[in-house]
């Protein structure tokens, strides 16, 4: 495997540029509950990408998962599962703790556990990292990046304080710190469990290898087993709140039926365009002033809805379709750090779309300066973490001739 940190570094980029604008395709949805569309797009996300790129990317994909040990597979499933249910409880740390200061805390165990737990349960955190000078570098990137995290929460909450106490019951209606610190703490272990999974997989990369796929693409197969898992949660929580509200019929119905709650994240702060294609302007999106009865007016387009959550699901992919080609880039020792690449990366993009929707629009001098130094810090991290991954290549040997190298030893075929 030919490890290159810097390109390694693009790869996780493009993964966080896709992490960070998956949902915008979400914003032209029309008539349809949270619930619908993000398991339509799901379908794309956790089943039918991972195994049309699989399929299409590597050699004998259903041979190679058969192959696998059951106790891998199940082990890999399960931090699916697990990943799933961090995902899910984020909306709450949103809820408790608000937008900015929630994903701050969430963001920063997910960072933080998915990057340090795999080395150190494997007892390479004192016997491959610390010791050297990459791995000290690596690790001071990691740092960086946790307090590019920290300053984006404090750009969030600078702008909390300045937005009207209207806007702030709006956001924050059930704020409670103890318990949002607890949430946010869960949601943040369980999300790191992706980074788990992706280090419980090595068996399903190695079989992949030998299957004749190409190391760039060897953890494709992988990310059919974990989405897999996440897919389950997802699909379940789905499934259980179509039961709730009565929703399960939008799949198939061009009209809204009069009293739905077509429901949206409360936490979202973007404005919904309202000229997407197959609905009149003067319409505004579901959960963002609509009423049920002008919801009910205007026919749902059905086949838009299925078109952007299909192109949010594919885009949401690859993410982690651009993580695992980083991650066959960054190098053996220090190939853990990718996990702090692509969540400073997601911030990254996530920041720079924030700017480009105008969401920090009116903002004082003061905070307008902290999301600068937030995507300065962030940046920083990336390029330490490359350099640091970087510095532990080493040269290959030279390669000596037949005569000095001695006889050739006799291979037993039997």
């Amino acid at each position: 495997m030919t490890s290159n940190p810097f390109l390694g570094l693009v790869y996780h980029w493009l993964g966080g540029l896709a992490s960070g604008s998956f949902y915008v395709p979400y914003r032209f949805v029309r008539k349809w509950s949270w619930e619908t569309y993000w398991l339509t797009g799901g379908v794309f996300s956790w089943l039918i990408a991972p195994w049309a790129f699989g399929l299409g990317m590597t050699n004998d994909l259903p041979a190679v998962i058969s192959e696998t040990p059951p106790d891998t597979l199940f082990k890999v499933y399960l931090f699916g599962v697990l990943w799933g249910m961090g995902g899910l409880t984020f909306g709450l740390t949103m809820r408790y703790l608000g937008m900015s200061l929630g994903m701050a805390v969430a963001l920063g165990y997910t960072a933080a556990f998915g990057t340090m737990v795999p080395p150190i349960v494997k007892g390479e955190l004192f016997t491959k990292i610390l010791p050297t000078r990459s791995g000290q570098v690596v690790l001071f990137g990691v740092l960086v990046c946790l307090g590019g995290i920290a300053v984006a929460g404090l750009a969030g909450m600078s702008k909390e304080k300045e937005m009207s106490d209207e806007a702030k019951k709006a956001s924050i209606q059930e704020f409670d710190f103890k318990k949002g610190l607890l949430v946010a703490t869960f949601s943040g272990v369980m999300s790191a469990c992706f980074a788990f999974g992706l280090d419980a997989s090595g068996p399903i990369k190695e079989l992949t290898k030998v299957h004749g796929t190409d190391d760039l693409w060897s953890g494709l197969p992988s990310l059919v087993v974990i989405l897999a898992g996440g897919f389950t949660t997802n699909f379940l929580w789905c499934v259980f709140l179509h039961w709730k509200n009565g929703s399960a019929y939008q799949y198939l119905s061009p009209v809204v039926r009069a009293g739905d709650e077509l429901s949206r994240d409360r936490t979202e702060v973007l404005e919904t365009p309202t000229d997407a294609p197959g609905e009149e302007a003067a319409l505004q999106a579901p959960g963002l002033g609509a009423t049920a009865a002008e919801a009910a007016s205007a026919r749902v387009p059905l086949f838009w809805n299925y078109l952007f959550s299909a192109l949010a699901g594919v885009t949401w992919y690859f993410q982690f379709f651009f993580y695992t080609m980083g991650e066959t880039k960054m190098g053996e020792d220090y190939k853990f750090s990718s996990w702090t690449l692509h969540m400073a990366s997601i911030m990254i993009f996530s920041t720079l779309w924030g700017i480009a929707l105008k969401e920090w629009t009116g903002t004082s001098a003061r905070t307008k300066r902290l999301v600068a130094l937030t995507l300065a810090v962030l940046i920083a991290s990336t390029v330490i973490i490359g350099y640091g991954n970087s510095l532990a290549e080493k040269p290959a040997p030279a390669a000596e001739s037949p005569a000095a190298a001695g006889p050739a030893p006799v291979v037993d075929v039997k």
